[in-house]
C-alpha cells in the first residue's frame, strides 16, 4: 500500500497523535552508537550520527542535548509521493509561531515541536483537519 497523496484527503485524515514522553535530538561521532540504545530515528551526516531518542535514555547515558521536543504522529498514511502535506501544516505552524522538525516514515509523517508547545500544535492541527485548511508559506 503506497499511501494517500491527495492533499485534501491528507490533510482531512491528519489526527495527530501525541507521543507519551519527551524527545531529544543529540549527535554521537559516526559508528559511535551505544549498543544500549532505542533510537526513534537515525540519520547519518558528514559532521555525526543523529539521534532522537527519548530524553530518560539522553539523561541515563549522558549524551548532551539542547531541545525537548514533544513528539506527534499524523495517522494518515501519507504517500512518500504526496505533494503539499509538509508545506501546509508548516504554513499553519509558522502562523503561531511554532517551530517544527518533520521526519518522513514510510507510513506516518512524524512531527517534534518544543515541549511546552505540543497541546497548541495538536489544537491546530485538529483544526486544519476539521475544517481543511490548506494554505501555503505564502498564502
Amino acid at each position: 500500500m503506497s499511501g494517500e497523496t491527495e492533499l485534501s484527503n491528507l490533510i482531512k485524515g491528519i489526527k495527530p497523535q501525541l507521543q507519551a514522553g519527551e524527545y531529544v535530538f543529540c549527535t554521537v561521532p559516526d559508528n559511535q552508537i551505544p549498543k544500549d540504545i532505542e533510537p526513534i530515528c537515525i540519520f547519518r551526516e558528514a559532521e555525526g550520527t543523529t539521534l532522537i531518542i527519548s530524553k530518560q535514555e539522553a539523561d541515563r547515558l549522558s549524551i548532551p542535548y539542547s531541545f525537548v521536543a514533544a513528539w506527534i504522529t499524523l495517522t494518515v498514511h501519507s504517500s512518500l509521493e504526496a505533494v503539499g502535506l509538509t508545506a501546509a501544516i508548516s504554513a499553519e505552524l509558522t502562523k503561531a509561531g511554532i517551530s517544527c522538525n518533520v521526519i518522513a516514515a514510510y507510513y506516518h509523517d512524524h512531527l517534534f515541536v518544543a515541549q511546552k508547545d505540543a497541546e497548541r500544535t495538536r489544537e491546530i492541527l485538529s483544526i486544519m483537519s476539521l475544517n481543511e485548511v490548506i494554505s501555503t508559506p505564502d498564502s
